[in-house]
C-alpha cells in the first residue's frame, strides 16, 4: 500500500472558491479511481491562495484483474445479431460460450499499475475541474481546446510512494519540485513523498493545511486585541476569507482615529470588513473600539509595525469617507429622501419603490386601525411606512446595500423622530432568513407585515409566483417573514382579509388590471372581479400553508398532523391554527391518542366498505342515519346492546364538548373530549357485530360510527394521520 501526493499549484485562487475547489477535487479524484476499480479511503485535501493539494494514503500498488461477462444475443438470432455483438466484445464465436441458448461473452481484464491509472487520471481531472469562473492564459489561449483553469496553472507535483508521476496536462510536465511562500522562499522546493510535504512546506514559510492557518488567525486575532485590552468582534466568514488569502497568517492590531467611533458603529465594522478584511474590536463596555485586526502574508522583521502603519491609512481613508456620507445623509430629511423613491423601479410590472411605500403606509395604517396589529399607533405606523425605505437614496446605501433599513433607523434618531418609528424603519426587512430575529413592537410589526404582504400579492397578481426552485422574487422568504410575524406577537386574524386589503391598494393605483388575467380569472368588474380575488386568495391561500408545514416540519412538528389540520379548511387564523396542531401532537403521543386513531380508521374502513356517503361523516348527515338508520325504520330499544347505548351516551357527550372547545380556542380540553370516546369506542368493536344480518340494526351501528368519524373530525382529519 502507497501514499500519493497531488499538488496542482497556479496562481492565487479567489479565497471565495477554495472550499467548493476541494471539493471538486475529492469528487473527481473519487471518480477517476472508482472508474479504475480502485478504493479509496479517507483523502485530505488542503488549500492555499497559489495550491491544491491532495494526498491519499494506502493505495494499492496495482488495480486487481477483473473478468466481465456480457450477454449477448440467443444463438438462433440472425447472423447480423451475431456479428454486432462480437464486434462490440472484440472476440470470436468460438471464445463464446453457449448458456442455454443464449450467447455469453466472458472478458479478462489484467490489472494494471496503479501508477499507470494515476498518469491517466490526473489530466483528466484536470481538464474536468469546475470553477465557478475560470480562464485561458498564454499564446494557446485563441484556443476553446485550451486548458482553462481559474488563474494560469503553473506547476503539478505527482508522486506515488517516492517514484514520479508522469504526465502532462496543457504543456505543463509534473515533477517533483514546488515553491514555497512568494517572499520568504521564492525558490524551488523538492518534494520526496506525501510524507515530507506539508513540513517541507511549513519550512519554506506555508502552512498548506487551510483550518490550521484558520486556527491561527482565530486564535491569533483574539490574543492580539486581548494583550491590549480589547476583545475580538468574532466573525467565522471573516477568519474563513483570510485563510484564503495568506500562506504564512499573521494577525496584527491596528488602531483608527477615535473621532471616527461618531460614525455608526455597523458602518465601521462593515468597512473595515468589505473593503479591507480586518477584523473590529469592543472595548471593556462591549462598545466597538478604535481598534482592528489585521492579517499579515509575512513574518515581518519589525514585528509589523510597518504593515500596520499602511494599513492605517488605508482604513482611514476609507472610514473617511463614510464619514462623509454620515455627514451628507444627515443634511437632508428622510422625507425629502423618500421623494426621490419614484426614481427608482420596484418592479416594472408593481411600479416604482414610491408606488410600493404608498401602498404599504396605507396597509400598515389600516393593519393599526383594525386592531390586528394591537397597541399600534395607526399615524406612528403610516409615517414610518413613508420613510422606510427613504434609506435607498441615500449616499451610505449606495456604497453599502446591506446597510438599508439600518441607515434608515440610524438618520431618523439623528433627525429626532419618534423612536418607534426610527425603530420600524431600522427593523421592517425582518426576520430576513431563518433564525432572524421577529420584531415585535406594534409599529416595527405593523410595517413589516405590511410591506411584506404587498410583496407577495403584488408577484402573485401578475402570476410571478415560485416556481419548483425559482424565486427571484424572495416570495417564500417573505411568507416566512409573515408567518413568524403572526406567531411571534400572536396576530389574531383572517389572513385572506389582510391579502385582500393589500391587493385593494394595487387597484386603487390600477397597478392592477383583470384584463391581463386569463379567462378562468373571471371578467372585470367595476372594482375587484369577484372570480380574479377567489383564484388569487386560494393560491396565495396555498402558498401560505405551504410555508407554514415547511416550518412546522423544521421544527420538529410531524408532517401527518399538520395535514391533518389543514386538511379541515377554512382556517386562516395561523395563531389558532398552530394551537391546534400543537395540541394535536401531544394527544397523539399518548396512549388514548394512538388507540383513538385506531379506533378511527377500523371505523372508517368500515364505513367505506358499506358505502356510507361522505356526508354521513358530518355531524348532520350521522344525526339523521343514527335516528332513522335507514328512511323510515327506528332501531327498537331491545335490539340496542349495552354497547350501543355507552357509544351513544358518550358521542352525546364529547361531540358538543370537543365543538365547544374548538370554538373557544381550547384545543387540549378538545383532544381530552376526544379521548373519552376511546373506552366506547373499543368496547363497541369487542362487544357487536356492526353488519349485522338485521338491516336497521346494521344501518343504526353504521350510523354510530358515522357519527363517531364525524365528532373526531371536528377537530382533525385523523383520516391523514398515519399511524
Amino acid at each position: 500500500m502507497t501514499d500519493f501526493l497531488l499538488e496542482l499549484r497556479s496562481e492565487e485562487i479567489p479565497a471565495r472558491m477554495q472550499a467548493g475547489a476541494r471539493a471538486e477535487l475529492e469528487k473527481l479524484f473519487r471518480t477517476q479511481m472508482s472508474a479504475a476499480g480502485i478504493v479509496v479511503g479517507d483523502l485530505t485535501i488542503w488549500s492555499t491562495p497559489r495550491r491544491l493539494a491532495l494526498i491519499a494514503r494506502d493505495l494499492p500498488d496495482a488495480t486487481a484483474a477483473v473478468s466481465e461477462e456480457l450477454k449477448g444475443p440467443r444463438t438462433s438470432a440472425p447472423p447480423q445479431a451475431l456479428e454486432g455483438f462480437l464486434r462490440k466484445t472484440g472476440l470470436t464465436q468460438d471464445q463464446l460460450e453457449d448458456r442455454d441458448g443464449v450467447w455469453f461473452a466472458v472478458i479478462d481484464k489484467p490489472g494494471r499499475a496503479t501508477a499507470e491509472v494515476l498518469a491517466e487520471a490526473i489530466p483528466a481531472i484536470v481538464r474536468a475541474f469546475a470553477w465557478p469562473k475560470s480562464m485561458r492564459w498564454g499564446r494557446d489561449s485563441a484556443s476553446s481546446e485550451s486548458l482553462r483553469w481559474v488563474r494560469p496553472l503553473s506547476g503539478i507535483v505527482a508522486i506515488f510512494g517516492e517514484a514520479l508521476i508522469p504526465c502532462e496536462v496543457g504543456g505543463i510536465s509534473a515533477g517533483f519540485a514546488t515553491r514555497g511562500h512568494r517572499f520568504h522562499c521564492p525558490g524551488e522546493i523538492t518534494i520526496g513523498s506525501a510524507s515530507d510535504y506539508a513540513e517541507k512546506l511549513r519550512a519554506c514559510h506555508v502552512i498548506v493545511d487551510h483550518a490550521e492557518r484558520a486556527r491561527i488567525i482565530r486564535d491569533g486575532a483574539a490574543k492580539a486585541a486581548a494583550d491590549a485590552g480589547l476583545s475580538l468582534v468574532e466573525d467565522e466568514g471573516l477568519v474563513i476569507e483570510n485563510a484564503g488569502l495568506t500562506e504564512w497568517p499573521v494577525p496584527l492590531l491596528g488602531r483608527f482615529d477615535e473621532a471616527f467611533l461618531a460614525v455608526p458603529p455597523e458602518v465601521i465594522q462593515l468597512t473595515a470588513r468589505v473593503n479591507q478584511k480586518y477584523f473590529v474590536v469592543n472595548d471593556a463596555d462591549g462598545k466597538l473600539a478604535n481598534g482592528f485586526v489585521c492579517t499579515a502574508n509575512i513574518d515581518a522583521v519589525d514585528g509589523g509595525a510597518e504593515i500596520v502603519a499602511g494599513n492605517q491609512k488605508v482604513l482611514a481613508a476609507r472610514l473617511s469617507d463614510a464619514r462623509f456620507f454620515w455627514e451628507q445623509d444627515r443634511k437632508t430629511k428622510l422625507a425629502d429622501h423618500a421623494k426621490k423613491l419614484d426614481r427608482i423601479t420596484f418592479h416594472e410590472k408593481l411600479g416604482t419603490v414610491a408606488d410600493k411605500v404608498e401602498r404599504v403606509a396605507k396597509l400598515a395604517e389600516w393593519l393599526a386601525n383594525e386592531g390586528i396589529v394591537p397597541n399600534c399607533d395607526p399615524a406612528l405606523a403610516r409615517q414610518a411606512a413613508e420613510l422606510a425605505k427613504a434609506d435607498l437614496v441615500t449616499e451610505m446605501v449606495g456604497e453599502f446595500p446591506e446597510l438599508q433599513g439600518l441607515m434608515g433607523g440610524y438618520y431618523a434618531r439623528a433627525e429626532g423622530l419618534p423612536q418607534a418609528v426610527a425603530d420600524a424603519i431600522r427593523d421592517h426587512y425582518k426576520p430576513v432568513g431563518q433564525g432572524d430575529d421577529v420584531p415585535t413592537a406594534p409599529v416595527t410589526v405593523a410595517v413589516a407585515l405590511a410591506d411584506k404582504l404587498d410583496t407577495i400579492a403584488g408577484f402573485f397578481m401578475k402570476n410571478m409566483k415560485p416556481t419548483g426552485s425559482k424565486d427571484p422574487f424572495a416570495l417564500r422568504r417573505a411568507g416566512l417573514g409573515i408567518i413568524a410575524l403572526t406567531v411571534r406577537s400572536s396576530l389574531r386574524g383572517d389572513i385572506g382579509t389582510w391579502l385582500a386589503a393589500a391587493r385593494r391598494y394595487f387597484v386603487d393605483q390600477d397597478i392592477v388590471d383583470e384584463r391581463e388575467y386569463p379567462d378562468a380569472y373571471a371578467t372585470k368588474d367595476a372594482a375587484i372581479s369577484a372570480g380574479l380575488a377567489t383564484v388569487f386568495m386560494d393560491e396565495v391561500r396555498d402558498f401560505i400553508a405551504d410555508r407554514l408545514k415547511v416550518q412546522q416540519r423544521e421544527a420538529g412538528v410531524r408532517h401527518d398532523l399538520i395535514d391533518a389540520v389543514f386538511a379541515l379548511g377554512g382556517e386562516d387564523d395561523l395563531v389558532r391554527l398552530l394551537a391546534r396542531v400543537k395540541a394535536l401532537q401531544a394527544f397523539m403521543a399518548t396512549e388514548d391518542g394512538t388507540n383513538l386513531l385506531a379506533g378511527y380508521k377500523r371505523a372508517a374502513n368500515i364505513l367505506k366498505q358499506a358505502s356510507v356517503p361522505a356526508e354521513a361523516g358530518t355531524r348532520g348527515g350521522a344525526a339523521q342515519v343514527l335516528e332513522e338508520g335507514t328512511p323510515g325504520l327506528r332501531l327498537s330499544p331491545e335490539c340496542m346492546t349495552v354497547h350501543d347505548a355507552a357509544l351513544l351516551a358518550a358521542l352525546d357527550t364529547a361531540e358538543p364538548a370537543a365543538l365547544n372547545a374548538v370554538a373557544d380556542e381550547r384545543f387540549t380540553d378538545a383532544m381530552a373530549a376526544l379521548a373519552s370516546l376511546r373506552a366506547p369506542i373499543d368496547a363497541f368493536f369487542e362487544g357487536v357485530m356492526v353488519n349485522d344480518p338485521d338491516e336497521v340494526v346494521r344501518a343504526y351501528r353504521l350510523g354510530l360510527l358515522a357519527r363517531f368519524t364525524g365528532a373526531v373530525h371536528g377537530v382533525a382529519d385523523f383520516s391523514k394521520i398515519e399511524g
